[in-house]
């Protein structure tokens, strides 16, 4: 007799406001009281759009049998759009295992968890998971990456999860069966992607083991409290699609921020004053996507485009990609001014086109502003063209 499954709940729940991230593994944020704290965020995703300042995050205190731990307070969730999403990686193992033995997975119907953390070689999976008296090895993956309908898996580039996959496919060749479920921590999702903009070797690893390793994904709705609610969906996962838009073409942003006012002799356009801050630029690379990001972020090369002079005295330099197989710079550009982006010196970038131009200025960082990352999902996250 199988066991009755049982997600514990999460007591004595607090509600902070984020303020900074020092690192990977840690937060700054502030309780309702005003009183600044240190948490411990077990995530290691970037998470870009959902940490921004004063976002509310869900904090629990640290368990008693971890007295050793640094920070007091563990960071389980944030708030977007008024729901709770779940940030707690090491806690989504738990969840698999509840949807699994409540049989709440379509694909897995009627199978029980036989085994956690197993050892294979030169890896570790989470379950293995037996189903008509067969035992599956199951790898599991925590989504916080989602809008406009669409979830996708990850959100900073993951070397251990490509690695995973192809070991994965290995094993199922050798006769032993695998599966990969990712875990959606929001039920508003009708399609599941790899995000082959952020790290497209993991999404061409997905397309490559899609015939031998079983792919799943299931997305959860998580309450106030944090209980887990009764809808549980299954996105669909549209291939030809990925396989159509993970290429290494497309568009891009760079991120290029001024530590101080300064004035650039930029090309023909001659010199031009740049007030501190932050300056996005709208690119396109219809070949050779990575290489141009690559360029453009070094400073040693020769000068060709407008953005080359400004890169020389940009103290950093930040590139987002968008990987499509259309054309979209010209469209991207204006969602930045219809977003609210102030537009730069005209004609900067956009000698070739029709567009006023293709910089935009934010006195703040632009990945703080909520207007960015509506940008880069109304992109990034459009709804799959399956008719095509």
């Amino acid at each position: 007799m199988s066991r009755r499954p049982r997600l514990e709940p999460f007591t004595d729940i607090l509600h902070a406001r984020f303020v900074a991230r020092p690192n990977r593994f840690r937060v700054r944020c502030a309780l309702m009281d005003g009183t600044t704290v240190d948490a411990f965020l077990p995530n290691p995703g970037r998470m870009w759009e959902l940490l921004w300042p004063g976002v509310i995050l869900y904090l629990v205190r640290r368990p008693e049998d971890r007295p050793e731990r640094k920070t007091a307070y563990t960071v389980v969730a944030v708030e977007r759009e008024g729901h709770p999403v779940f940030l707690h990686t090491h806690v989504t193992n738990d969840v698999a295992e509840y949807l699994i033995e409540s049989d709440r997975i379509p694909a897995l119907h009627g199978a029980r968890i036989a085994q956690r953390e197993v050892a294979v070689g030169r890896s570790r999976f989470d379950f293995v998971v037996e189903q008509d008296g067969c035992a599956i090895y199951l790898e599991v993956k925590s989504c916080t990456l989602f809008g406009n309908g669409v979830a996708m898996f990850p959100d900073a580039v993951t070397d251990r999860g490509r690695r995973h996959l192809l070991h994965l496919a290995e094993m199922a060749r050798d006769g032993l069966p695998t599966a990969v479920l990712f875990v959606i921590h929001y039920p508003h999702v009708d399609w599941f992607m790899p995000d082959y903009h952020t790290d497209p070797a993991f999404a061409a690893a997905l397309l490559e083991v899609r015939d031998t390793v079983q792919v799943l994904a299931a997305a959860v709705e998580w309450r106030s409290d944090l209980t887990l609610g009764p809808t549980v969906k299954t996105p669909a996962i549209p291939w030809d699609y990925i396989a159509q838009e993970c290429v290494d073409r497309g568009a891009y942003l760079l991120d290029l921020e001024l530590a101080e006012g300064t004035t650039v002799a930029v090309g023909e356009l001659g010199p031009i004053h740049f007030e501190r801050g932050h300056y996005i630029y709208v690119g396109s690379a219809m070949g050779g996507l990575a290489a141009r990001m690559a360029r453009h972020t070094r400073k040693r090369k020769k000068l060709r485009w407008h953005v080359d002079y400004l890169r020389q005295a940009a103290t950093d330099c930040t590139a987002l990609p968008i990987r499509s197989s259309k054309r979209i710079e010209c469209a991207l550009a204006q969602a930045l001014t219809d977003a609210g982006f102030a537009l730069g010196p005209k004609r900067f970038g956009s000698s070739d086109c029709a567009c006023p131009g293709h910089l935009f200025y934010s006195p703040e960082p632009p990945l703080h502003r909520t207007a960015i990352h509506t940008v880069l999902q109304q992109f990034r996250m459009a709804p799959p063209d399956v008719s095509r």
